[in-house]
């Protein structure tokens, strides 16, 4: 490939431990970092959603993205956290004569893909199968081909579509501001080409782990050398009369999300059973495509559990100035109508048309069908810092049950980063690849105006610090528990949300009292 060199700026004009963007046409920028006197060329923009790289942070020799918090090695350009599943591309850089001077072919691209080992029976003739093939499994299986396994990966999954990126299903796709071609994670030809083979619309009945086999629906058998369990979740359902009239549905699954929307074409009025993220997200959605929405839920304040009610009242003020109706504090009777649901019918008799209804009051995990471990109370299945449960099993996202380095607290985490996290470490360990999961857990939800951010986790809390200005939706949250910082929640402050993350990462988030009494620059602290 033909390199040509380009000057992109004065070498001044970019500080010790700063980032800039500089365009080199008018459909390309590059993004030059100086990391302790040396300057580093790479492309200007986060593979995963494009995110302008600029707004996010720099901190040792990586770079975050402000979006949704995906890094990358400075010096290579290499993934080092998801949700992105590629590279960013890096460039020859020097100073001459005080100017940044980059080596660039003709066509800079966005993206590249990390380096896959081709698969090869002939050198390991070993089986890996990954049940499931959501956020986990589909990190798993290309962090497998990354770290030098050459042998069988069979993915089997109960839907019919390849990977697709679940979060969007309750955003974009909902509000019907998404489009199809953005769902996929990769393209078939992908998993084509790195012998990724996804066996699709199949139901596992059985695992046996004693004798490294898998039972499948259609009576087939299936032999493993390992096995990753990656089944996630499945909705749970309101267990009231009425419940199996038609246009009732859960928000789990592609099939789902379509079904959906194609119902909203000739409904006025719907209702949303949760205030979670579902739930609210779903609201949103709904609230877009100009739905008459009413959300129905128990707690007093929408998703006070896991924010709390001032932070919660953000959420809800958001919505509500946007039309949506909320019945908090009522749970739902029953349903009524003759064929389709018509009516719902709350605990204090009140009663809500409803021309389809939604149901999201969380997952419960999907482990019904796997013989030979011990459950928890919840389903959720207990694995070690390496994602392993015993044996030649492995187990990663919403199903397992891990011990949160930060606080040595048993924990589950429903978040879709927090699953690719796990799955790529998960596939490391299952390739001979010792490695521990210490990754900082990251979500973030887009709904009725707002961009919000959660780094950590936090179960419950004794104290919360807010700073900032939560009537004009720009704050930082951060929530206490034994004289520590276990998370922090923002809206409208995306860089310093990243560099919360990657002191959390460190061990270096200051105390709760020098956050409470100074006015700490946390950018320049995780730099």
């Amino acid at each position: 490939m033909e390199m040509k060199k380009h000057i992109v700026g004065k070498a001044d004009s970019v500080k010790e431990g700063q980032m800039k963007a500089f365009e080199i046409d008018e459909d390309n920028k590059i993004l030059i970092a100086n990391i302790k006197g040396k300057y580093h060329a790479m492309g200007a923009s986060c593979p995963h959603y494009g995110a302008p790289l600029e707004d996010g942070i720099i901190s040792d020799n990586r770079v975050v993205c402000p979006w949704h918090h995906s890094s990358f090695d400075i010096k290579t350009g290499g993934l080092l956290e998801p949700p992105a599943y590629d590279n960013i591309p890096v460039y020859p850089v020097n100073i001459e004569n005080d100017n940044i001077v980059v080596m660039l072919p003709d066509k800079i691209e966005s993206s590249c893909t990390p380096e896959m080992v081709a698969p090869d029976t002939r050198k390991d003739d070993r089986s890996f199968v990954i049940i499931g093939a959501g956020a986990a499994a589909n990190a798993a299986a290309q962090t497998l081909r990354e770290s030098g396994f050459r042998g069988r990966i069979k993915m089997i999954t109960r839907e019919k579509k390849i990977p697709y990126d679940r979060p969007e299903l309750s955003k974009e796709f909902m509000a019907g501001k998404g489009k199809e071609e953005w769902l996929p994670l990769r393209s078939k030809e992908f998993y084509e080409k790195h012998g990724i083979d996804l066996i699709f619309d199949t139901k596992v009945t059985k695992v046996d782990t004693k004798q490294n086999e898998i039972n499948l629906g259609n009576g087939d058998k299936l032999k493993f050398d390992r096995i990753l369990l990656a089944t996630g979740g499945r909705p749970r359902m309101l267990d009231v009369p009425g419940k199996d009239l038609k246009n009732i549905f859960t928000l789990r699954s592609r099939a789902d999300a379509e079904t959906i929307v194609a119902k909203t074409e000739n409904a006025k009025k719907a209702v949303v059973v949760g205030a979670n993220f579902i739930g609210m997200e779903t609201a949103n959605g709904l609230a877009e495509r100009d739905l008459d929405v009413t959300v129905v839920a128990p707690e007093k304040i929408p998703m006070q559990k896991v924010f709390g009610n001032d932070v919660g009242r953000v959420f809800q003020k958001a919505h509500e100035d946007k039309g949506t109706k909320f019945m908090m504090g009522r749970t739902v009777e029953k349903f009524e109508g003759d064929d389709n649901v018509t009516t719902v019918v709350l605990d204090n008799g009140e009663k809500l048309d409803a021309d389809l209804v939604i149901i999201g009051i969380g997952v419960v995990p999907s482990t019904d069908n796997i013989d030979g471990i011990g459950y928890q109370p919840d389903g959720s299945i207990e694995v070690d810092e390496h994602m392993h449960l015993k044996d030649n099993i492995f187990a990663a996202g919403d199903i397992a049950r891990f011990k949160d380095w930060r606080t040595g607290e048993w924990t589950r985490i429903e978040h879709w980063r927090t699953a690719e996290q796990q799955g790529r470490i998960a596939a490391k360990n299952m390739a001979e690849q010792k490695t521990a999961f210490d990754s900082v857990p990251f979500f973030w939800t887009n709904q009725a105006g707002l961009n919000f951010q959660y780094v950590g986790h936090a179960e419950d809390w004794d104290d919360i610090i807010i700073d900032g200005d939560l009537d004009k939706q720009d704050f930082v949250a951060y929530y206490i528990k034994g004289n520590k910082i276990l998370a922090a929640a923002g809206n409208g402050r995306g860089k310093e949300m990243a560099a919360i993350e990657e002191l959390m990462r460190k061990d270096e988030l200051p105390r709760p009292e020098r956050i409470r009494e100074a006015d700490l620059d946390l950018v320049e602290m995780a730099q």
